[in-house]
């Protein structure tokens, strides 16, 4: 379809696939702002159930690195215009693989490459807008190679491509997650909506889980089976007991810590073990959100980690989003690694409406 054929302020002429889509946080953004979503494909089948329950759409099982154009064009409708987004796998970029090593076995960790099968499929299946979103850190991988030849591999195919970093925290999360969001489309620049939610007036904890009824730890409320905690220890409910709001390990007495707190090496982990507070923003939802030494997931008056629920609307997922069918079973873990691997759905929502400015603004 020739972009004479566009109307405008309408975008119902085009038709978006989301790679890597996960459960669903980018694509779900995109719902919000009724766009029309073909497809989600991902590598991590799991991901089935939550993605096509709450998006409306087809997911795919996909290796990425073995899908062609051929096979990514057939899963557009025919005869709308293309938008293909996605977050490549940020693990290798991030802070916490900054040496970008296994270390199991020291080899260097393959998935950063998966940037460039991206870079690929956009070069075959030519959409007329693109949006890819990844850590800050990737800027700097490998002295800033594998992105800067991403960026160039789309300026050579025609698209005008912008990038900036961005705090999820001012697109209504609440939570503190720096992004970096790249926009490309053939029809000129894509400007990044401005902020929605200024400095001091972003959503708090008590903001999006003050409303939710109390739960002990291990056990899940009986009608909602995912706001459920993990389970503690004895010594880790001591833990929890001894913190304070926004507090850490070194409020505890001395013979509750753990013994990596007694080595230098140690005294960097402020936020391990950590409770939130009610009247600030959450630190950025990991694959681990859900475990009390993993960062600072303790919930900022009971004695326990944030539940599944707590950690999904953190990351502004619906109350009603639906992550497991009854039917299966998934692990919280499982779970909880879907969640901390999503696009936050207010992110989402931020990219989404850029997008629909920018086809809006098209004669």
């Amino acid at each position: 379809m020739s972009s004479k054929n566009l109307k405008k302020n309408n975008i119902d002429n085009y038709s978006l696939i989301d790679l890597f889509c996960g459960i669903g946080g980018l694509t779900h953004g995109f719902v919000k702002e009724n766009f029309k979503i073909d497809a989600g494909i991902d590598f991590d089948g799991t991901c089935k159930f939550a993605f096509e329950k709450n998006n409306n759409a087809s997911f795919y099982a996909d290796d990425i690195t073995l899908l062609s154009g051929d096979d990514l064009l057939k899963r557009y409708r025919k005869n709308t215009r293309k938008i293909l987004v996605g977050c490549a796998p940020c693990q290798p970029f991030s802070l916490q693989k900054n040496k970008n090593l296994n270390k199991e076995n020291g080899k260097e960790d393959s998935k950063w490459k998966l940037l460039y099968s991206f870079a690929d499929l956009i070069e075959q299946t030519d959409p007329e807008i693109i949006s890819m979103e990844n850590v800050p850190q990737l800027l700097k991988f490998k002295d800033g190679k594998v992105f800067n030849d991403f960026v160039e591999k789309l300026e050579k195919k025609g698209y005008k491509v912008s990038y900036s970093i961005v705090n999820a925290q001012d697109y209504g999360v609440a939570q503190r997650r720096k992004r970096l969001v790249l926009l490309g489309s053939k029809h000129g620049y894509i400007k990044l909506i401005d902020k929605l939610t200024p400095k001091g007036h972003h959503l708090t904890v008590r903001d999006v889980i003050g409303h939710l009824p109390n739960v002990e730890d291990g056990v899940a409320h009986p009608s909602d089976p995912i706001h459920i905690a993990r389970k503690l220890t004895e010594l880790n409910k001591k833990r929890i007991q001894a913190s304070v709001q926004g507090g850490f390990w070194r409020d505890w007495d001395k013979s509750l810590w753990l013994d990596c707190h007694k080595k230098e090496s140690g005294k960097a982990f402020g936020s391990v073990y950590g409770r939130m507070k009610w009247d600030d923003v959450a630190p950025t939802m990991t694959t681990c959100c859900n475990g009390l030494g993993n960062g600072r997931f303790g919930h900022p008056e009971q004695d326990r980690a944030i539940t599944l629920r707590e950690a999904a609307l953190i990351q502004s997922f619906p109350m009603n989003y639906q992550f497991a069918d009854s039917s299966t079973k998934l692990s919280t873990q499982t779970i909880a690694r879907q969640i901390g691997n999503a696009v936050p759905v207010g992110l989402g929502i931020a990219i989404a409406r850029s997008i629909k400015n920018h086809i809006e603004s098209l004669e």
